[in-house]
Order: C-alpha cells, then sequence, then structure tokens
C-alpha cells in the first residue's frame, strides 16, 4: 500500500488587502490575510505623513490572549512607533513586533505599502 503526505506549496506573495478610505490615521484597523500558514488576523497601522505609512503586525496580543492589537494606543517611545495594547498596555514596535517589557516576545509582522489607493500585503 502506498501512501501520500500532503504538503504546503503556498509561498508569500503581495495579495490585496483593503482601501486607504478603510484606514484610520494615526490608528489601527483588524483585517484577515491568507499566509503561508493558513489564515491570519492583523493590525494595519496607518500614519500618515510618517515614513513608513503603513505597518501590519499580530492582532493576536500574546500576553492578554486575545485579538485586541488594532484596538491599541499608537505613540512614540525613544523615537520608535509603537502601539499600546489595550488591555495590559504592552508596548510592540510597530517596525518588527517587539514587545519593549517582556524581550522574549516578538509578534509577526508582514510587508504592506500602498498601491495607488489599495493596501498591499505580502503574506
Amino acid at each position: 500500500m502506498n501512501t501520500a503526505t500532503a504538503t504546503k506549496t503556498m509561498t508569500q506573495t503581495w495579495q490585496a488587502l483593503c482601501t486607504r478610505a478603510d484606514l484610520v490615521p494615526f490608528s489601527g484597523v483588524a483585517a484577515w490575510v491568507e499566509t503561508t500558514e493558513g489564515p491570519a488576523q492583523v493590525a494595519l497601522f496607518y500614519l500618515p505623513g510618517k515614513d513608513p505609512e503603513l505597518y501590519a503586525l499580530d492582532h493576536h496580543d500574546p500576553m492578554a490572549g486575545a485579538n485586541v492589537n488594532a484596538r491599541g494606543i499608537v505613540g512614540d517611545l525613544k523615537g520608535e512607533p509603537v502601539v499600546a495594547s489595550p488591555l495590559y498596555k504592552h508596548h510592540y514596535r510597530l517596525a518588527d513586533g517587539q514587545c519593549l517589557e517582556n524581550p522574549g516576545i516578538r509578534l509577526r509582522t508582514w510587508a504592506v505599502s500602498f498601491k495607488g489607493d489599495e493596501v498591499w500585503i505580502r503574506a
């Protein structure tokens, strides 16, 4: 008898996610994205006039065990843009997802950019 093993063949690709009109300046919104590991909830942050303007990281806060990061408070700590999780106020750097209070915790991040007025994510 022969057996077959299924393997994942999906690779990271750019995909349209939403439009600029769906974003809230200096705040976050949540979205679903297809990743190589399956669907994921992503928190998108739009900082108009900054470089870069867009960030995407996990919507799931591992410290709280809940999908809440898009509802966090966007701010700046020591020149780095961060989001403070709304439940326990842990700060995550938007650039790389690193938790500033716990060096052992880092959120997943994704490349994200505008193509015209569309938001595209590489996942």
